[in-house]
């Protein structure tokens, strides 16, 4: 639409607006006024005071521009229908700005179904308020026009919700069918996890010599993207795939975060997590993204090891490095687990990273495997270089191997051993 604005307005109750600046470029605007009204508790009515409202609605009377109004905070519906007919604009609070953005990046079937059961669940509630109105006989505004009266468009949403909720069942199951096959063929499954803007998509790059779209942007990635990292990207020869998610953000209401659940379990599920942080940022604000993103992890019940990623010390000195891990070491949120200073763009310290990840991998099981030196064993002795991490091989009469796999695939080894009427001695199983 030519006359839809590209020009925003932000309203916040606090100083703090460097993140919703971000979001609102992320989602094209160009940011053209700040109004702040620096006050414990939002108005009742209209989020901000009378006098601060009358102040912007003096601005957008003497602008020839259109703007979007955007509110540092989760409006009310009645705060929401108030502003928007007094600014006579559009108004997006927080979440339904994170929501358009979400909204724009998605691209694949699943994350455009997500996207939608969240938008829909933000409506219930303003849907609601415009009943109210438009039985009190107030204009009902625009988010509920078109075709569809209201009262109809609200049971119209339950109706979208649950068909969206059973076609995301179908994606989840089969996702998980696929897992099971990868376990099975003794994968071992990594999920990169972070803040939004992180850099987890030009780690997953460097890692798998992938070429997953790269952005400076909130929210570049919100589908899955899994790849399998190539042995000549590192010394060890366990196989990993390696599975890119959704950016976390702070204040985001658990509805939106179920919305994604199906694309959320993979880090849930995962062997081990990779928490990417950005070592960039200032030191409170990496920790305050920090404990946003534990936080997130355990209300999504991950039990696997998590790795803590500091990603871009490129522009870091050592002392502000060295500075920066010592106080996050004393963090009592992350004083448990490793820690491994990396730089993505620069391929630095990525070596440390995987002799970290080979450390905690869960279930490795070793084996002693004795098997005749025929024709048919060689084709199986190159599965067990593809598939495990030979420690040691000698070839005469017979093959002697020590290899170590993930435990779900020992079983499949030892029968592929007995029909090659070799042996498979259990020597060791290590966490």
């Amino acid at each position: 639409m030519t006359n839809e604005p590209h020009q925003a307005v932000l309203l916040s109750l606090d100083r703090d607006t460097a993140e919703l600046s971000q979001l609102t470029t992320s989602l094209d605007y160009t940011v053209s006024k700040i109004f702040i009204q620096q006050r414990n508790h939002p108005d009742v009515n209209t989020f901000l005071g009378s006098g601060k409202i009358k102040e912007i609605q003096e601005f957008l009377e003497n602008s020839t521009e259109q703007y979007l109004i955007i509110v540092n905070g989760e409006l009310k519906p009645s705060q929401w229908f108030n502003l928007e007919k007094r600014f006579d604009a559009p108004v997006y609070d927080r979440i339904h700005l994170i929501l358009s953005i979400f909204e724009q990046r998605a691209q694949r079937k699943e994350a455009k179904l997500q996207v939608k059961l969240a938008f829909l669940q933000y409506e219930r509630p303003y849907v609601r308020e415009l009943i109210h109105r438009a039985r009190a006989g107030e204009h009902p505004g625009l988010m509920a026009g078109g075709e569809y009266q209201v009262d109809d468009y609200y049971e119209m949403i339950k109706k979208q919700m649950k068909t969206i909720r059973q076609e995301l069942a179908k994606i989840r199951n089969n996702r998980d069918l696929q897992r099971k096959t990868r376990y099975r063929s003794g994968f071992y499954l990594i999920s990169l996890a972070g803040y939004t803007n992180a850099g987890k998509s030009c780690l997953l790059n460097l890692l798998s010599g992938g070429q997953v779209k790269v952005e400076g942007k909130l929210f570049s990635t919100l589908s899955t993207t899994t790849r399998r990292i190539p042995k000549q990207f590192h010394a060890h020869t366990m196989p990993i795939l390696l599975t890119d998610t959704v950016g976390f953000i702070d204040n985001l209401p658990s509805w939106v975060i179920d919305a994604f659940h199906s694309t959320l379990e993979e880090i849930e599920v995962a062997d081990v997590v990779l928490l990417i942080v950005d070592a960039s940022d200032p030191p409170e604000l990496v920790q305050k993204k920090l404990h946003v993103s534990l936080a997130e992890l355990k209300e999504l019940n991950v039990t696997s090891p998590i790795i803590i990623v500091l990603n871009k010390i490129d522009v870091l000195t050592n002392k502000q490095l060295n500075t920066l891990q010592t106080q996050l070491q004393h963090n009592a949120d992350s004083i448990d687990k490793p820690m491994i200073p990396i730089s993505a763009k620069h391929n630095q310290h990525i070596d440390d990273l995987f002799d970290t990840i080979y450390t905690v991998l869960p279930q490795k099981t070793k084996l002693h495997i004795t098997i005749p030196n025929t024709p048919s064993a060689h084709p199986f002795v190159s599965h067990l270089f593809n598939h495990t991490q030979v420690n040691d091989v000698n070839y005469g009469e017979n093959i002697i191997l020590d290899v170590a796999c993930n435990s779900k695939m020992k079983d499949k080894i030892k029968a592929q051993v007995q029909d090659l009427k070799g042996t498979a001695i259990e020597t060791e199983k290590t966490r």
